[in-house]
């Protein structure tokens, strides 16, 4: 079975978005979507993506939910930024951050949070030196900066994956 489909539960979600993409649930739908997720399945084969196990489910519960939290948040701190008449006190900048984890997933997915959150942008990682830099719409103090994305996010994903 794992030769025709070697990701069933990738293959079943994107067949489900197939599905909701196209808002049918017509037989052509079903099978054209079923189609294209094996055709996909194959190609993560072909590939080669590292296997990982998620080592605790319940961190990437509470994780996921700090993150909504988060977001809703910078949106509502963009949105006095954008609608404030005073904007000169507002100054935009670069944080280079250094990172501990060098796990792809928790890069991956550092980089998918910051750049999903309002006024923060993933703007590079240097595998070198293994730092991020981020981009920040009202920089207020480099620091603490550093030590919201190490301790609110990184340590939680090097939980998560490590």
């Amino acid at each position: 079975m794992k030769r025709i489909l070697p990701y069933p539960f990738f293959a079943a979600i994107l067949l489900l978005a197939w599905l909701l993409l196209n808002e049918s649930v017509s037989p052509g739908a079903v099978v054209f979507g079923a189609i294209v997720a094996v055709v996909i399945s194959w190609i993560m084969v072909s590939l080669e993506v590292p296997r990982t196990i998620l080592r605790r489910p319940l961190a990437a519960i509470r994780l996921a939910f700090a993150v909504l939290v988060e977001i809703v948040r910078s949106n509502n701190a963009v949105a006095r930024i954008i609608l404030s008449s005073n904007k000169r006190d507002r100054r935009s900048g670069f944080v280079r951050i250094p990172l501990d984890t060098r796990n792809p997933y928790s890069l991956a997915a550092l980089a998918c949070i910051i750049t999903a959150t309002p006024g923060t942008l993933w703007v590079e990682y240097d595998s070198v030196d293994n730092t991020m830099l981020l981009h920040v719409l009202d920089l207020i103090d480099e620091e603490e900066w550093v030590k919201i994305i190490k301790e609110r996010y990184e340590s939680r994903l090097m939980e998560i994956f490590s």
